[in-house]
């Protein structure tokens, strides 16, 4: 395709923001790339404090609850099995040529993401008989289709200032102390990890969230309560600091092109699916031991370490594991080639 390419994108928010905020920088992404995208939500309000500047290139919609008198576009992104709404689909079978429609499901390390990724699912029957859906898979392997990374990340992480970007913000850490960013579900864990964090001088930088009214300040810890942050200015705190809990998938994803060490929360599910899926991250990336215990610590799997032992081994794999991913090409670019549309 030479012309602008027009990509519908479509998300339910369930009870977080994460998957919001995944569609939101795919969204940016394909506009920064000379790509039109309309995003259909059902509940954008998050998108006042996380994407104050909206680009030209996206027209924000609300999620139709009947039919809508607008033509699919070239690309129709079902985000995370959110259930294309039935009379769009009709139109979708109606276009000529019908648009190329992909689920873009949930990151995991676990192995069927490999065998799962590209399969197509044809439409025998209902509304979009006729048509295909393929699923695509984000991942940490060449055999999936990568984790979304705009051009340019790396090269604003390494020309990025740390200290003077929290100093600019009211943040800035006394002297000896280190910084770190709290990003989390509700924890019965929080009190041992402040504990833990206390063991060395720590500025803990707490976002909102469940677990920020719970944060209490003690001898070795001090405490901030963040704002909402923009997603622009979420990851210039997690390249500011030297640790970071995050939660979920956007934090996660931002977090480890940070470079620096993290301990992610898994979004937990009542049939324990999330341990197999933690498990399977820190095999893929081949954490250290010691901080694999943290992880599973934070996630209530184990009891949490007394002291953060292992963070010293994290801080020099976390870079490797960024060099890593980084020979991988990013998300989109992997989805524009499946797709076939340039930019």
């Amino acid at each position: 395709m030479s012309r602008p390419v027009l990509w519908d994108i479509f998300c339910r928010v369930i009870d977080n923001h994460g998957d919001l905020g995944v569609c939101w920088r795919l969204a940016r992404d394909l506009a920064a790339r000379g790509h039109m995208a309309r995003l259909w939500v059902d509940d954008a309000a998050a998108l006042a404090w996380m994407a104050p500047d909206r680009p030209a290139g996206i027209a924000l919609h609300t999620w139709p609850e009947g039919d809508v008198a607008a033509q699919p576009g070239d690309v129709v992104i079902e985000a995370f099995g959110c259930e294309l709404p039935p009379a769009f689909i009709a139109r979708m079978a109606a276009r000529t040529p019908p648009p190329r429609w992909v689920n873009l499901e949930y990151l995991s390390a676990e192995d069927y993401v490999e065998r799962s990724h590209g399969l197509a699912s044809p439409q025998f029957h209902g509304p979009g008989a006729g048509l295909s859906k393929r699923f695509f898979y984000p991942g940490f392997t060449r055999r999936t289709g990568g984790l979304l990374r705009e051009p340019g990340l790396l090269e604003a992480i390494g020309g990025f200032d740390g200290p003077a970007w929290l100093a600019r913000r009211g943040w800035a850490p006394h002297p000896g102390e280190r910084v770190v960013s709290l990003f989390a579900y509700a924890n019965p864990a929080l009190p041992a990890l402040l504990d833990a964090l206390a063991g060395q001088p720590t500025l803990l930088l707490a976002c909102p969230g469940p677990l920020q009214a719970l944060v209490t300040a003690r001898p070795g810890l001090r405490t901030v309560a963040l704002p909402y942050l923009p997603q622009d200015d979420y990851d210039r705190l997690l390249w500011a600091c030297d640790l970071n809990f995050v939660r979920g998938e956007d934090s996660f994803v931002r977090a480890q092109w940070a470079g620096k060490p993290l301990v992610w929360h898994i979004y937990p599910q009542h049939d324990e699916a999330h341990r197999a899926k933690l498990e399977a991250f820190m095999s893929r990336a081949a954490l250290p031991e010691a901080w694999r215990a943290v992880w599973r610590g934070w996630n209530g799997f184990t009891p949490l370490p007394a002291t953060l032992d292992g963070l010293a081994a994290a801080s020099a794999h976390a870079p490797a594991w960024r060099a890593q991913l980084t020979a991988q090409p990013d998300l989109l670019t992997q989805l524009q080639s499946f797709l076939g549309v340039s930019s």
